[in-house]
């Protein structure tokens, strides 16, 4: 039998999509159930992982008992918990029996290691993925354009930042995709439109006529076409050389680095902090080049990997 629900917190609404639960509070905890520490003996702790767990039943029983995705929404309630420095998002989770995603779109955390700047953490009672009206991260964009077709119900929620509408997908979890970009290991494609000259691999060089690995793709595009950031990052390198000709190479955390090589212009400056699709460069035919395209290249830890396994275009705009 299912513990006792804590004092009801969420009003209901009529919105287009029908009963909406409206989570009125702030995120420092004002009006939500508090956790106070990841505890079985902690009461606020334990009500949660009941719930939890009568979620999840209710979920995997849709099907059979023919019960309505939104009466999963209408039952939702919000905690909130303030992690420690010892907390890590995937320990947080399994704790919790939650999946990451779920805390992750409900919270629009960006990255795994953003966890320790994120203040106090909304635990959703429900598993599920929650998409944010305005998407803001690349993530964000991904989810949006990836599940526009899925149903889901309304929620709004104020936060600090004011309301939020979020669509709820009960029992919802990452695609391969969408967990690629938010471990950071996908990148968006530095060109909106382009045509694939050259892969990743063994190749005749065009202009030398040796046979020899290519370490990125060659993109072409008119010359002048705008090059954006593949991810955020920190430029740390701006130069030119006689193969790449006027290039950018980016760092994006410990282990990833990007080159955008054979430039026209560069638009950005050393030691600079970029965005996931900002302008750095425009597309040129400098250094070894048989006319205007860009070179890409994808590095881990110094080793040249090949960016058609990183690289996605679905959903980011």
């Amino acid at each position: 039998m299912r513990s006792a629900a804590p004092l009801p917190l969420i009003s209901l609404i009529i919105f287009l999509y029908g009963l909406v639960p409206t989570l009125g509070a702030e995120t420092r905890g004002l009006g939500f159930p508090v956790i106070s520490r990841l505890d079985p003996r902690d009461p606020g702790f334990k009500q949660y992982l009941a719930d939890v767990e009568f979620a999840r039943r209710r979920i995997f029983n849709l099907e059979r008992t023919g019960e309505q995705p939104r009466a999963i929404a209408e039952a939702l309630t919000v905690y909130v918990y303030t992690p420690q420095s010892t907390d890590d998002l995937l320990n947080l989770a399994a704790r919790c029996t939650i999946s990451y995603a779920s805390l992750v779109t409900l919270n629009r955390i960006a990255h795994p290691g953003s966890l320790e700047h994120s203040g106090p953490l909304l635990l959703p009672s429900a598993p599920g993925l929650f998409i944010p009206e305005t998407p803001r991260s690349d993530l964000e964009q991904l989810l949006t354009s990836t599940r526009v077709n899925e149903p889901g119900i309304t929620i709004t929620l104020n936060q600090n930042e004011g309301k939020v509408n979020f669509r709820f997908i009960p029992g919802a979890d990452f695609n391969p995709t969408e967990r690629t970009f938010f471990l950071h290991t996908g990148f968006r494609y530095p060109l909106r439109n382009y045509r694939l000259t050259s892969s990743f691999g063994m190749r005749v060089n065009p202009v030398t006529g040796v046979l020899r690995n290519h370490n990125g793709l060659d993109l072409a595009a008119p010359t002048g076409t705008e090059v954006y950031a593949a991810r955020e990052g920190v430029v740390t390198e701006i130069g030119e050389d006689r193969i790449y000709g006027k290039y950018i190479i980016i760092r994006h955390g410990d282990n990833w680095v990007s080159l955008y090589g054979h430039l026209s212009k560069i638009n950005t400056v050393l030691r600079k902090q970029v965005e996931s699709g900002s302008v750095i460069g425009r597309v040129g035919s400098t250094g070894q080049s048989t006319g205007p395209h860009l070179h890409f290249e994808l590095r881990q830890n110094g080793k040249a990997q090949d960016p058609g396994k990183y690289l996605f275009q679905e959903g980011i705009r």
